[in-house]
């Protein structure tokens, strides 16, 4: 029998074996390869943060930004369905809707906070995103980060903050920071839609972008009035936001089919990192404080990952729905 969670189906009142170990060599391969798709997510999410400032640059605005994103990225997983049949494959519509129309809402809010308040703020707000998700999913999914997960998010998290606030920003709640805040709650609803998607329901990787894409296209149409640049630059910037998003969303989509949110909320803080560090080889400045956030940033994603799975057994019912997760190639 099965038992209902707010977010799909867990085996009632499953337990896991005295003596079994708590996680198998299979799912500690896997969870390497997570982690390592986290990291080039980061990597690219952090050169497409650099690209959305140059189209801004050229003139073209938030909408129009997500528009050619999305564009770029329905086309390139169209051909990725054409080219190995069975990565299109739906289930859970109600998550799926969830996660194209979040995403897409927190990625046009956090595009029109970088239009309202400075880039770094709008990120910094932004990348809190992970924070809510494990919130989220605590209450809905009742996965339960440990103590050692939730040290190292914060570590993790004040990084980010020395590193783009410089231990100066200012949080007067004006409406780009109250942009920047509501892009972060619907992201993290939106990562929290991708965890059980892929660990539960198992759907490939481009299925979930797919969604994603065609959210972005809906909700970006009608912010993507007025006149269109006529800057060869700023539509190659916008082009390259789309090429980057898209190897990042497919790496980030991945890796939630064997991470719990709570860890790869951790990982997702090297974003902003990566985002700054892309700006420091375009000739911005690299400040001792920030050096020390990078740091931070990076030492809170060591520990985590070294001590956060330390635990007895899996609790959450995500967990406990699929123990083991076949990979699944993109």
């Amino acid at each position: 029998m099965f038992g209902r969670t707010p977010f799909g189906l867990a085996p009632e009142g499953a337990r896991p074996r005295r003596g079994r170990p708590a996680v198998s060599p299979l799912r500690l391969v896997s969870r390497l390869g997570a982690r390592t798709l986290l990291f080039l997510s980061a990597f690219f999410f952090g050169l497409s943060a650099i690209l959305v400032r140059l189209a801004a640059q050229g003139g073209m605005s938030a909408g129009q930004v997500i528009v050619v994103r999305f564009t770029f990225g329905l086309a390139a997983v169209l051909a990725i369905f054409r080219l190995k049949p069975g990565t299109f494959r739906p289930a859970r519509w109600d998550l799926l809707a969830s996660r194209g129309i979040f995403g897409a809402i927190s990625g046009l809010l956090y595009f029109m906070a970088i239009q309202q308040v400075s880039a770094g703020e709008a990120t910094l707000l932004n990348s809190m995103f992970p924070i809510w998700a494990v919130l989220i999913s605590i209450f809905l999914l009742g996965e339960r980060p440990t103590v050692h997960l939730a040290i190292a998010l914060a570590v993790a998290s004040a990084g980010v903050f020395l590193v783009l606030g410089g231990g100066q920003a200012r949080f007067q709640l004006g409406r780009g920071e109250l942009l920047g805040l509501v892009s972060a709650v619907f992201g993290g609803a939106a990562v929290t839609s991708i965890r059980v998607l892929r660990a539960t329901a198992n759907v490939p990787a481009p299925t979930v972008f797919f969604a994603f894409t065609l959210g972005g296209i809906l909700v970006g149409l009608p912010a993507s009035g007025g006149p269109w640049p006529s800057s060869a630059g700023a539509w190659l910037a916008a082009l390259g936001v789309g090429v980057t998003a898209f190897f990042a969303q497919l790496a980030m989509t991945e890796a939630y089919g064997q991470l719990s949110v709570a860890e790869a909320a951790i990982w997702q803080q090297l974003t902003p990192i990566a985002s700054y560090l892309w700006g420091f080889l375009l000739g911005e400045e690299v400040t001792p404080t920030a050096t020390l956030g990078i740091l931070l940033g990076v030492a809170g994603v060591v520990y985590g990952s070294v001590l956060g799975h330390r635990v007895a057994r899996e609790t959450s019912p995500v967990a406990r729905a699929v123990p083991e997760i076949p990979p699944e190639e993109p």
